[in-house]
């Protein structure tokens, strides 16, 4: 008798890692496996040191009433955001930086099945965190994920910058860290910066690993507040049990200014990079900027 391949454990009833706070259940494997605890959350959370509440209703709604259009719609600034299928139009593959999203909110009008609500939709793929042989828990897909579609966020605690710093002076080498910092350059030269750590409350965004050549583009997407969801798109179009990465620097598809390039990589020991590309930059990408002295920042 033929002994049956191992592969990834498709869904069931015995493990869900969203804890039935997503559309599908996410499975883990191998069976029987099951990672370190943490607090589930689908969405943001308001962390210590944040001005901002993430759940809050800040933005007012569209009165479209049919159809919603660049120039008549008002969370459509520029152009749409997703074409008749729900992929995201503007992936930065013309080598421009990833520009930020604007959806339709509760208090617009417009229907639930308008197509710039993409990322409020949630989850719609089946998703599987694994054990990887050197990075530790990974995350992939069992299905096909076309180029452009929206596949999770990467949710937890919005952070303020000094909590940032504290939570990052009380780590040590082998401790991983969760912490993202997303700066957004604004036409004026204003940087909007949002921190968020999953590491105790978070979604299947924290098991997402780095490659230097990634299959994943994170995009802030405002949809209630003004405070962005950091939602993850594919790149490209992804083979089931493919592992789910992004490039934890920002570098993928997006330009860098010159203090964009300071922050990243200076002076600290280094943790190796596993990724397997081969454009591997051996190391992982780090932002120095956090590992300030507590109450001091090159952050301009």
């Amino acid at each position: 008798m033929a002994t049956p391949k191992e592969g990834p454990e498709r869904p069931t009833e015995r493990l869900d890692i969203a804890r039935g706070l997503e559309n599908v259940p996410v499975s883990a494997w191998p069976p029987g496996a099951e990672p370190e605890p943490f607090q589930y959350t689908p969405d943001h959370v308001a962390g210590p040191g944040t001005d901002i509440d993430p759940t809050q209703i800040t933005f007012p709604g569209c009165i479209c009433l049919k159809t919603c259009l660049p120039g008549t719609c008002s969370c459509l600034r520029h152009a749409e955001n997703y074409d008749d299928n729900s992929c995201l139009i503007d992936t930065g593959s013309q080598g421009k930086c990833a520009n930020p999203v604007f959806e339709c909110n509760i208090l617009c009008q417009c229907s639930d099945q308008c197509k710039n609500r993409v990322v409020q939709q949630g989850l719609q793929f089946q998703l599987q965190v694994f054990k990887t042989d050197k990075k530790g828990w990974g995350l992939r897909t069992l299905e096909f994920i076309p180029k452009g579609r929206f596949v999770c966020e990467y949710a937890g605690e919005v952070l303020g910058y000094s909590e940032v710093q504290r939570r990052i002076q009380l780590q040590t080498i082998q401790d991983p860290n969760y912490i993202i910092a997303v700066r957004e350059h604004v036409y004026s030269g204003q940087v909007i910066e949002t921190f968020v750590d999953p590491a105790s409350i978070g979604n299947i965004g924290r098991f997402l690993n780095h490659s230097c050549e990634p299959n994943l583009l994170m995009i802030p997407v405002r949809i209630d507040s003004m405070v962005p969801k950091l939602a993850l798109f594919a790149a490209k179009d992804i083979l089931p049990e493919e592992e789910l990465s992004y490039d934890y620097s920002g570098r993928f598809l997006n330009l860098m200014d010159s203090k964009d390039k300071e922050r990243l990589d200076q002076g600290k020991t280094r943790k190796p990079c596993y990724c397997g590309a081969r454009s591997c930059a051996a190391f992982l990408p780090y932002d120095s900027s956090l590992y300030c002295p507590l109450g001091k920042s090159n952050i301009s």
